[in-house]
């Protein structure tokens, strides 16, 4: 069955950097365009990247714009988010998700299959 895992989180100090990983399994992930959601305490989840199928495009929420950079290693199916200037804000439950088609999308409707999370907090 489709599997998302991801792992990388931790706390880190404001202006750190940190690397997510995001291991698929049970799917062709190298078809399927790919995101980064987080869920800051209290709030709902948002947006925050996605990726192309090759790895070439990107797009970024403008709170992280900058700051945070998607890839992928189709060979070895794993995506990362690396995560640099790191904020207090960006603390949150970070997921990665599978999109439902081809195309990019910053509506959570448009993913179908999540990871459990990975938790990151930046504090000093």
């Amino acid at each position: 069955q489709v599997q998302l895992v991801e792992s990388g989180g931790g706390l880190v100090q404001p202006g750190g950097p940190l690397r997510l990983s995001c291991a698929a399994s049970g799917f062709t992930f190298s078809i399927y365009y790919m995101s980064w959601v987080r869920k800051a305490p209290g709030k709902g989840p948002v947006w925050v990247t996605d990726i192309n199928i090759g790895g070439c495009s990107t797009k970024y929420a403008d709170s992280v714009k900058g700051r945070l950079t998607i890839s992928r290693d189709n060979a070895k199916n794993i995506m990362y988010l690396q995560m640099n200037s790191l904020k207090p804000e960006d603390t949150a439950l970070y997921y990665c998700a599978r999109a439902r088609e081809k195309g990019f999308s910053n509506a959570l409707i448009d993913y179908d299959y999540w990871g459990q999370g990975t938790q990151v907090t930046v504090s000093s």
